[in-house]
C-alpha cells in the first residue's frame, strides 16, 4: 500500500509542539490562505495566456495479458482510471484493458473532447476562496489538482490519468482489444458469477483472462450486458424507451487569442470560470438545416493551452450509440452543419469574427443509452430529501441536468440537490456476482441519472469498486455479500476515508418544498419529470394550475404507467374555450383524472366520488383542497398521487 493511504500518527512531541505554538496557529493560518489565494489567482491568470501546450505521453500497453489477475477494469475512461489506481494501490494484481482504437486514457473528457467538468460541490464553504470545494475527493481530487480547472486542457487531463496510472507498478495496461467478453459460469444457489474476460487481441488471438473481480467502466456497461444483467433504456422508466437524451459532438475553434477571450467572457449574460466560459445562450436560435437530426444550443466553452477553445454544443437526435453506422451518419451530420454553425456564429459576434472550425472530437459525447438495475436504484426522490445511504461510496450535488431529447424539447434543470449519497448497491448489478458497474450506467432511474452521470460521482465510485475488490477478496466473501453487511460497508468507508475520501455520514435540514403540505404530491410529480423547479428549486407548488397543465400531466402519467391509465383525459377540456389560461376546478381535475384512468366521468360533478369510491382520491387530499374552484399545482400533483397509488400501488418514497 502507498504510503500516502497511512493514518498519520503524532508521538507525544508532536502534541507538545502543538501546544507550545497554538498562540501562533490563527496568524499562520490566516498568512497562509491568503498565500494560497493569490498562488491560486496567478496560475489561473484569467482572464489572459494559458500554460504552455505540453506534448501528450505514451501508455504503453502490454503485448499480452497473464492468465490471472486480482482485477480486471474494462474501460479507460475516468472511472476505470481510477478503479484501476485504486484496486492496484490495494495491492491488487490490475489488467485495465479497453477496445477500438483507444491509446489514451480518459476517454470521454480526452477522446470525447468533454472538457469541461459538471463538479458536485460541497454545501460547506471553501476553506480557500476562490477554490472549490468538492464532496468527491481521493482519486480524483488528485487528479484535478494537476489540471487546469473545472475546463482543462485535453492533454493535461490525459497525461494526468497517464501519471495516476503509470505510478502503479500493479497495473497492466492493454489497448485495442478487438473483443472482451464475460467469463460467466454457475454460481451458488443457482446464480452467475463473472470469472474474467475472454480477450481477443487484435492479431485475432483469445486469450482466457481470469480474475476475482470484474469492474466494468465502459461507458454503456457492454461488461454487464453481455454477462446477462438486466437494464432499462433511455427513458424507459418514464414509458418511452425510444427516447433519451441528444447526443454531441464536441467542436474545436481556433483562432481565440488573449484579446477575443477576453471579449468573449465579457460579453453580457456569459459567465466564466479560469479556463470555462457558458453562455451564448441565443444560440439556441441558429435555424438548423434539419430539425430532425441537429440543433444547437447555448455554448459551453473550455480553453485549450494551444489557443483554441472547444464547444459543446451541437446536439444531434437519433443516434444509436450502439450501431457504427448510426454514429458514422451523426458524424457526417455534424460535418455538414458545423460550418454553417460557425459563418453563423461569426456574423453574429463580432468577437468570433476570425475563428474557423479546427476540428471535431474523435468520440462522440454520449449521455444516455443503458441504466443497470442494481442492487438500488437512486430514484428522484433520494435527490429531492437530500438523502444519506448507510453504504455511501459517493456524493452527489449537481443539478439534474436533462438535455434535449428531440428539437421540440429544450430539455431542463428539474432541481438542484444539495447533497445526495450514491450508495454501494447502486454499482451492484442484480443477478450476477463477481461485477461491480462505475460511470453513468450504474443503477440510477433516468432522472436522477442527470445529475449522477456526472465524472466526479463515477471516479468516486470507481475508486470505491477498487477498494471493494480488495475487501472482498481479504474477507472470502462475494460483492453481494459484502453489500449486506454493515460491519463490512463501514470498513470499506475506513479504508476509503483514509485513502483521501470524506465519506462521512450528513444531515441537510429540509429545503422549503420538502416543508409544504403538498410535498408528497411533489415526490410523485418529480419522479415521473412533471414537476421542475429549476436550479433554484422554485417548483410553484402554490401558483393556480390549469385544465390543459392537468390533462398534459396526466398524459405523461400514462406513458410511465401505460398498463394502469388506459383512459382519455382529454375528453375532460370538451367545451372549454382556453384550457391553458382558465383555472383547474376540482371537478375538471377529477373528471380529467378519472377519464385517465378508465372510468366513466361524463358527470364532473359526481367524479370526485367517483375517485373516492374507487380508492383513486383521499379523502385528506380533497379536504386540505382551501378553492375547490381554483386548484394549485400543489393540488394536482397531491390528486395524481392518490390515483397513481389507488391504480398502481406505487407509492413514491
Amino acid at each position: 500500500m502507498s504510503k500516502r493511504f497511512e493514518p498519520s500518527r503524532l508521538d507525544g512531541r508532536s502534541v507538545l509542539r502543538k501546544r507550545r505554538f497554538r498562540k501562533g496557529t490563527v496568524s499562520a493560518v490566516a498568512i497562509l490562505v491568503l498565500l494560497l489565494a493569490v498562488a491560486w489567482a496567478l496560475w489561473l491568470r484569467e482572464p489572459g495566456g494559458t500554460r504552455a501546450p505540453a506534448p501528450l505521453a505514451d501508455v504503453p500497453s502490454v503485448g499480452q495479458p497473464k492468465d490471472r489477475y486480482d482485477v480486471i477494469v474494462a474501460g479507460t475512461d475516468p472511472e476505470g482510471v481510477a478503479a484501476a489506481v485504486s484496486a492496484a494501490r490495494n495491492g491488487l494484481r490490475t489488467l485495465l484493458v479497453d477496445g477500438g482504437s483507444r491509446e489514451i486514457l480518459g476517454g470521454l473528457m480526452t477522446l470525447g473532447w468533454l472538457n469541461s467538468l459538471d463538479p458536485s460541490y460541497s454545501p460547506d464553504k471553501p476553506l480557500i476562496p476562490g477554490k472549490h470545494r468538492f464532496l468527491n475527493k481521493g482519486i480524483f481530487q488528485e487528479w484535478y489538482d494537476k489540471v487546469e480547472g473545472t475546463s482543462f486542457d485535453v492533454t493535461t487531463a490525459a497525461n494526468a490519468f497517464r501519471d495516476l496510472v503509470a505510478a502503479e507498478p500493479n497495473i497492466d495496461v492493454l489497448w485495442k482489444a478487438a473483443k472482451l467478453e464475460p467469463i460467466v459460469s454457475a454460481g451458488p444457489a443457482g446464480g452467475r458469477t463473472v470469472q474474467g474476460l475472454n480477450v481477443t487481441l487484435a492479431d485475432g488471438s483469445t486469450h482466457a483472462v481470469k480474475a476475482n473481480a470484474v469492474i466494468d467502466a465502459t461507458q454503456n456497461a457492454d461488461i454487464a450486458a453481455a454477462a446477462g444483467v438486466p437494464f432499462t433504456y433511455g427513458r424507459e422508466d418514464l414509458g418511452d424507451k425510444n427516447s433519451k437524451m441528444a447526443v454531441t459532438i464536441v467542436f474545436r475553434l481556433s483562432g481565440v487569442t488573449p484579446d477575443v477571450w477576453k471579449k468573449m467572457i465579457a460579453r453580457e449574460g456569459v459567465g466564466h470560470d479560469g479556463y470555462s466560459a457558458w453562455g451564448y445562450t441565443d444560440m439556441w436560435d441558429y435555424p438548423t438545416t434539419d430539425k430532425e437530426k441537429v440543433r444547437m444550443r447555448g455554448l459551453n466553452i473550455g480553453r485549450q493551452n494551444d489557443g483554441s477553445i472547444l464547444i459543446n454544443a451541437l446536439q444531434l437526435f437519433g443516434v444509436d450509440p450502439f450501431d457504427p453506422k448510426s454514429v458514422e451518419q451523426a458524424y457526417e451530420t455534424a460535418r455538414k452543419e458545423l460550418p454553417l454553425v460557425v459563418d453563423y456564429m461569426r456574423n453574429r459576434y463580432e468577437e468570433l469574427r476570425d475563428v474557423k472550425l479546427a476540428g471535431l472530437a474523435p468520440e462522440p459525447y454520449v449521455r444516455e443509452t443503458r441504466h443497470m438495475i442494481g442492487e438500488y436504484r437512486l430514484r428522484m426522490t433520494d435527490l429531492l430529501d437530500n438523502r444519506d445511504h448507510w453504504d455511501r461510496i459517493a456524493f452527489g450535488s449537481y443539478n439534474v441536468d436533462i438535455q434535449s431529447t428531440s428539437y421540440a424539447f429544450r430539455g431542463t434543470i428539474l432541481m438542484k440537490p444539495k447533497q445526495y449519497a450514491v450508495p454501494f448497491r447502486s454499482i451492484l448489478p442484480k443477478e450476477i456476482d463477481g461485477l461491480l458497474v462505475v460511470g453513468r450506467s450504474a443503477s440510477f432511474d433516468t432522472l436522477p441519472h442527470g445529475s449522477a452521470r456526472t465524472i466526479p460521482v463515477g471516479m468516486a465510485a470507481g475508486q470505491a469498486a477498487g477498494a471493494a475488490a480488495k475487501l472482498a477478496a481479504d474477507h472470502g466473501v462475494t460483492f453481494r455479500e459484502l453489500s449486506r453487511s454493515e460491519e463490512k460497508i463501514g470498513q470499506l468507508q475506513r479504508m476509503l476515508n483514509e485513502q483521501g475520501m470524506e465519506l462521512k455520514p450528513f444531515r441537510i435540514d429540509p429545503p422549503a418544498y420538502a416543508k409544504h403540505p403538498a410535498y408528497p404530491g411533489l415526490k410523485a410529480a418529480a419522479s415521473m419529470g412533471i414537476a421542475s423547479g429549476g436550479d433554484h428549486n422554485e417548483f410553484g407548488l402554490d401558483d393556480p394550475s390549469n385544465p390543459q397543465r392537468l390533462v398534459n400531466n396526466m398524459l405523461a402519467v400514462q406513458k410511465v404507467h401505460a398498463g394502469a391509465f388506459r383512459g382519455n383525459p382529454t375528453a375532460a377540456l370538451k367545451g372549454l374555450a382556453s384550457p391553458d389560461k382558465a383555472p383547474l376546478s376540482l371537478r375538471i381535475a377529477a373528471q380529467a383524472i378519472a377519464y385517465a384512468a378508465g372510468l366513466p366521468a361524463d358527470e364532473p360533478d359526481k367524479a370526485a366520488s367517483l375517485l373516492e369510491s374507487n380508492g383513486l382520491l383521499a379523502k385528506e387530499t380533497v379536504a386540505a383542497i382551501r378553492d375547490p374552484e381554483k386548484l394549485t399545482n400543489g393540488d394536482a400533483y397531491l390528486m395524481i398521487r392518490d390515483a397513481v397509488k389507488g391504480l398502481t400501488g406505487t407509492v413514491y418514497e
